[in-house]
């Protein structure tokens, strides 16, 4: 696949075939093209944990809000949720600023899955003092990210901007529609 089409399909899913299970190698195999990518200064400050197990899935998902924009929709159903997660968490102690480090690695991370057959999404919406609190993270942690991953089971359909309006939204089929700006909106003069 090349880059193009690879960045095309990378799309952020939020259904998917919950029995599809993602073994922990495959999960270590995106950390370790993740780990690679660029990072401010170098510092490598992120840190990784892995979750799939049936258990672990279903014991992570009450602490993520999905998709904002779509307002009725408290999130996948069970059967349809993620197999698998990775939590970006910023190590305080290399460095108190995180920049874009785990836009980068997430962006990375979900190339990775869609090479491999799967998808996922990016999670900033996270209940962090629960979490926090519930699983005893240490201080030194800072949560930066939660992706979601699994088989997707949904369409998702880029279509151009009319107007100014960027929420997502869902047909009668249940297709996921992305508005994105036009490249002539994009690119300025100055």
């Amino acid at each position: 696949m090349n880059l193009k089409d690879l960045v095309l399909k990378t799309r952020s899913y939020r259904r998917f075939e919950e029995s599809h299970r993602i073994d922990t190698k495959t999960l270590e195999s995106f950390i370790n093209i993740a780990r690679v990518s660029a990072s401010g200064a170098n510092r490598q400050p992120l840190k990784y944990v892995l979750y799939n197990t049936p258990e672990e899935c279903e014991r992570i998902f009450p602490y993520l809000a999905w998709a904002g924009y779509l307002t009725e929709w408290l999130g996948p159903e069970k059967g349809e949720r993620p197999s698998g997660y990775i939590m970006i968490l910023g190590d305080k102690t290399i460095t108190e600023v995180f920049g874009i480090d785990h836009g980068i690695a997430a962006q990375t991370i979900l190339l990775g899955a869609t090479e491999a057959g799967l998808g996922g999404c990016m999670i900033a919406s996270i209940k962090r003092e629960e979490f926090r609190n519930d699983y005893e993270l240490p201080d030194k942690y800072e949560i930066l990210l939660i992706i979601a991953l699994g088989k997707p089971i949904e369409n998702v359909i880029i279509d151009e901007i009319e107007g100014d309006d960027v929420k997502y939204w869902r047909d009668g089929n249940r297709f996921h529609h992305v508005p994105k700006r036009k490249l002539k909106d994009i690119i300025i003069k100055l």
